[in-house]
């Protein structure tokens, strides 16, 4: 499939009496987006291990149970960005074979829960596949898709799929922001690092002096 029809078949996205209608879930495609003689002569190990070095918060991104579906969907990922201020639209990043993907596709919402500092054990819950990842973890309904919205989490970003574009072995998910909020206690969110979870550190020093040197 290349990249004009994956994303002709993930963007079946059609409004309908102002509600959104399920994204069409894309088929599980090989992976293989370019011929081997066009690929750069790059280590995949060594793709990520450099790339590693690039520090990022952690989400969940969570959905309701879409139709005929009895519990909701969600998995933990680390590519989520800021995309638009007017107007609002986030992105995020998920592999091309997940699991979870077309059942969030096919619900047309999400809700983006970003972790904070405590909740590395969380993440790992929704990392992995095929398990019942929402027992025991309290959550409420986000106001507007009715997606999960973890406790604990440092905010929260209530969206609809806007867009869905193919890059390489990953899908970007366009979504826009229909409600967005923060916890009301003063934490710290879990960073990922180097392939581990790590936490800030707050500056405690005085501010510089402003005495040039002797």
């Amino acid at each position: 499939m290349g990249h004009a029809g994956a994303a002709a078949a993930a963007v079946r996205y059609l409004r309908s009496a102002g509600a959104p209608a399920p994204v069409d879930a894309l088929p599980r495609p090989e992976l293989r987006c370019v011929g081997e003689d066009e690929r750069a002569p790059l280590d995949p190990a060594e793709f990520r291990r450099v790339l590693g070095s690039f520090a990022t918060g952690v989400t969940v991104v969570t959905a309701p149970a879409a139709p005929g579906e009895d519990a909701p969907a969600g998995f933990a990922c680390q590519s989520f960005s800021s995309l638009s201020l007017d107007p609002p639209l986030i992105a995020f990043m998920v592999g091309r074979t997940s699991t979870t993907w077309p059942r969030i596709a096919r619900a047309g919402v999400f809700c983006v829960n970003v972790l904070a500092s405590h909740q590395g054990g969380l993440c790992r819950s929704f990392a992995v596949s095929g398990a019942d990842k929402f027992a025991g973890v309290a959550h409420d309904a986000a106001p507007v898709s009715g997606s999960p919205r973890l406790a604990g989490a440092l905010a929260w970003i209530d969206c609809t799929i806007h867009a869905v574009h193919t890059g390489g072995d990953h899908l970007i998910v366009v979504g826009r922001v229909d409600a967005l909020g923060t916890s009301d206690e003063d934490g710290e969110p879990l960073l990922f690092h180097r392939g581990g979870f790590h936490q800030t550190v707050r500056a405690t020093s005085a501010r510089p002096s402003r005495r040039p040197p002797r």
